[in-house]
C-alpha cells in the first residue's frame, strides 16, 4: 500500500533560520531530503508534501521556493503564513506564482490564542478559497474550539487538523479532547490528519497507547476526511519513522484495503490537489 506523507519537514540550517530550534536539542541539526527518503521509500513512502518548519520570518519565501525543488519525491507544499498581518493578500498573490504551493499554515499552538481571533485573520483565512488553498490548523488540544470557530468563518477553505489536535497522550487524557474532535469533525470543510502522536508519548509508548486517539479521530471525521503525515523529523523524538509506519499499519490491521488507500494517500490526494 503506497504512502503520500501529508508532513514532511525538511531542515536545512546551511540556508535557513530556524529559532525554534534552540529550545529542540535533538532535532537541531541538518535534515534533509535525501536521508530522508533513504529511509522512507523502503517503507512504501512514494512522495509527501512538504510542511513549512516555521522558519524565520525574512525566510519564508526562500524555504517555499527550495523544498518545492529539492527533491522530485517532494510533490507539493503548504507554505508558512502570517493571516495575522495587513500584507497577507498580496503574499498569496505572489504565493500562489508557485505550482506546488498547496496550502498555508500558521503555527498557533504555541502562539496566543488572541492571534487568530481578529477579524482579520478570518478574513484572510477567506482568501485561501479563490486560490483552492487548504490552511492546516496546528492547534493543542485546548484550542480546539478555535479551530471550530475559524472553520465556521471560512466555510469555503478546506482545513486539515495536525497531529489529531495534539491529544495528551502521554498523560492518555482523553477527555475533553474526545468531544472538541467530535465539535470540530462536525464542520463539513475540517479534515484531520493522523500524524505527530508518537511524539506527545512516552519515550516506551505501545501502539495500544496511540491507538485511541488515532481511532477516536478516524472514527469521528470518517475515511473521507483523514490523511496520513510522519511529522518526520519531530517523530524521532520517541520513535523512528520506520516504527511510526509500523504502528501506522497495526492500527489500520482492521481496515479494509479501500480505508487504508484513503487514509494513507487516495484522500491527501484529493485534499491537496497533488
Amino acid at each position: 500500500m503506497r504512502i503520500l506523507d501529508t508532513h514532511l519537514h525538511l531542515v536545512y540550517q546551511d540556508r535557513f533560520s530556524y529559532p525554534w530550534l534552540a529550545n529542540a536539542e535533538p532535532l537541531n541539526r541538518q535534515w534533509t531530503a535525501e536521508s530522508y527518503f533513504a529511509e522512507a521509500e523502503k517503507l512504501g513512502i512514494e512522495s509527501a508534501i512538504h510542511m513549512e518548519v516555521d522558519v524565520a520570518e525574512p525566510d519564508i519565501a526562500g524555504e517555499t521556493a527550495f523544498v518545492t525543488q529539492v527533491h522530485p519525491r517532494v510533490i507539493g507544499a503548504v507554505a508558512s503564513g502570517r493571516p495575522e498581518h495587513e500584507g497577507f493578500a498580496e503574499y498569496l498573490d505572489l504565493l500562489v506564482r508557485n505550482p506546488k504551493v498547496r496550502g498555508v499554515r500558521r503555527i498557533l499552538h504555541e502562539s496566543p490564542n488572541e492571534l487568530s481571533q481578529t477579524p482579520l485573520f478570518a478574513e484572510n483565512l477567506r482568501r485561501l478559497a479563490p486560490y483552492h488553498l487548504s490552511f492546516d490548523l496546528c492547534l493543542r488540544a485546548d484550542q480546539l474550539p478555535i479551530g471550530a470557530d475559524l472553520a465556521d468563518k471560512a466555510p469555503e477553505v478546506h482545513f486539515v487538523l495536525d497531529h489529531c489536535g495534539v491529544p495528551k497522550v502521554a498523560a492518555m487524557e482523553l477527555d475533553p479532547w474526545r468531544q472538541y474532535i467530535r465539535e470540530l469533525a462536525s464542520r463539513p470543510n475540517v479534515n484531520a490528519k493522523i500524524s505527530g502522536i508518537v511524539a506527545y508519548a512516552k519515550p516506551d509508548w505501545t501502539v495500544d497507547d496511540l491507538r485511541p486517539f488515532a481511532e477516536h479521530v478516524i472514527e469521528s471525521f470518517g475515511w473521507d476526511r483523514v490523511v496520513w503525515g510522519s511529522d518526520h523529523p519531530v517523530c524521532t523524538l520517541t520513535a523512528n519513522l520506520t516504527r511510526w509506519v509500523e504502528a501506522t499499519h497495526q492500527i489500520l490491521s482492521g481496515a479494509s484495503d479501500d480505508e487504508k488507500a484513503k487514509l494513507l494517500h487516495r484522500n491527501a490526494e484529493r485534499i491537496y490537489r497533488v
